[in-house]
């Protein structure tokens, strides 16, 4: 049984964490720390655990095998260096960092501790997300020249994203370094390493952090790839659009359609697929079967991955904040 402690319930994600960690039937939670102790002590009150006020006293206990950060992005590299040092096995929220330069701290600390590493990259457990993968690699698109991907909700305009959720010197970024996450780290799968970033963001309901935005990358593969999300759309369809000189893969809101110069010297026009690969389980289930296991980060969701999601983001805030094209380097 693997013995988990939470780290913080600022992030609107972190009940649902820590019930998918008690649903795998291998996982408990021992312990909860807080940076806020009353918000940290009730959370820890209703999941029948102790609370900790202390990270430093929570790090130090034996009946902690594993932390799952839920901290303000702003804390994630101090807190994340802390339970890499204390041995622990890390699941982490997205983004990992802000910076790549954190992150790489945060990669050299966990290396150093031999711990297990694994971020929050949900959609590329998805079996339309493994299929788009296998048609790109296979080469029946041909060349891509364009991937776009839109992720966007009404959190704003609709008024039930909690307040906090905007201050910058806690989240550091608005829709696109929260919901934008999503559409960033499938671009960096699909497409490789960025060139060029150019940003746009706004923020249309006065919010002190961008609520709608979008960023176009240029990827040294020749790709461009386009991502967009937002808090104040209504009803927008998860949207995934992918384009080859030899093929083209749409897919929205569940629904999947593709054709390629292949499919169509067999007079057909756009398809659906008779089947897709099998989706893989939850991010937490995969950590938890690697803490248990000993088999390292789960695939696409180690140090390396995260690092890629920091490198487009940190490039399109820059490109937001200069209304400046930006050129992409390593660190």
């Amino acid at each position: 049984m693997l013995r988990v402690a939470m780290l913080s319930k600022w992030h609107v994600h972190a009940e649902g964490y820590a019930k998918e960690f008690l649903k795998t039937g291998k996982a408990e939670i021992t312990a909860v720390w807080d940076e806020n102790a009353q918000r940290g002590s009730e959370w820890a009150e209703s999941l029948g655990c102790d609370f900790e006020k202390d990270i430093d006293s929570l790090l130090a206990r034996d009946d902690v095998d594993a932390v799952c950060c839920c901290t303000p992005t702003s804390m994630h590299t101090e807190v994340l260096l802390k339970a890499a040092r204390a041995g622990k096995h890390i699941f982490t929220e997205k983004t990992l960092a802000a910076t790549v330069k954190e992150c790489r701290e945060i990669e050299n600390a966990v290396n150093e501790n031999g711990v297990t590493f694994a971020i929050s990259f949900p959609n590329k457990s998805w079996g339309i997300v493994k299929f788009i993968k296998e048609q790109i690699e296979s080469g029946k698109l041909g060349k891509i020249t364009c991937v776009r991907i839109r992720n966007a909700h009404n959190g704003v305009s609709d008024g039930w994203l909690p307040d906090y959720w905007f201050k910058k010197e806690d989240c550091q970024g608005g829709a696109m370094m929260d919901l934008g996450c999503h559409p960033m780290y499938l671009l960096a799968y699909f497409c490789g390493m960025p060139k060029k970033v150019t940003g746009i963001a706004n923020s249309a309901f006065g919010t002190p952090v961008d609520d709608n935005a979008v960023a176009v990358i240029e990827f040294e593969s020749g790709a461009i790839g386009v991502s967009e999300t937002s808090f104040v759309s209504y009803s927008s369809p998860y949207t995934i659009e992918v384009h080859g000189t030899d093929g083209i893969i749409l897919w929205q809101d569940g629904e999947l359609k593709y054709k390629t110069k292949e499919t169509e010297k067999l007079n057909r026009g756009f398809i659906t697929p008779d089947a897709l690969p099998v989706s893989d389980a939850s991010p937490i289930h995969l950590f938890v079967d690697a803490c248990i296991n000993g088999t390292g980060s789960p695939a696409g969701m180690g140090l390396s991955d995260a690092a890629d999601l920091a490198r487009l983001l940190e490039n399109t805030y820059k490109s937001y904040e200069t209304a400046k094209t930006v050129e992409v380097t390593e660190e």
